[in-house]
């Protein structure tokens, strides 16, 4: 049974398949933590400095914008990588 479930593996479509899935979940574990990440720095700030809101919104909300790019690009290459 698990011979034939490495021999599955190791064929060109699956193994395609299989690093299809790796490459997007490392894209999004790391664009979750990266917004995890950047979702506290900017509560710590409002925290230590509520005055400056205004001034922490718009590189808050652009740092956000490109770390979630990084899981869009992740799945650009999933499906890249599929359609070989």
């Amino acid at each position: 049974m698990i011979f034939l479930f490495f021999y599955s593996i190791y064929t060109m479509q699956n193994l395609w398949t299989v690093w299809a899935g790796i490459a997007l979940g490392l894209a999004w574990l790391g664009a979750a933590i990266g917004l995890w990440l950047i979702g506290k720095a900017r509560l710590e700030s409002l925290g230590r400095n509520p005055e400056g809101a205004k001034a922490y919104f718009v590189p808050a909300i652009l740092s956000l914008a490109l770390t979630e790019a990084v899981a869009i690009y992740g799945f650009v290459v999933a499906f890249m990588s599929l359609s070989k």
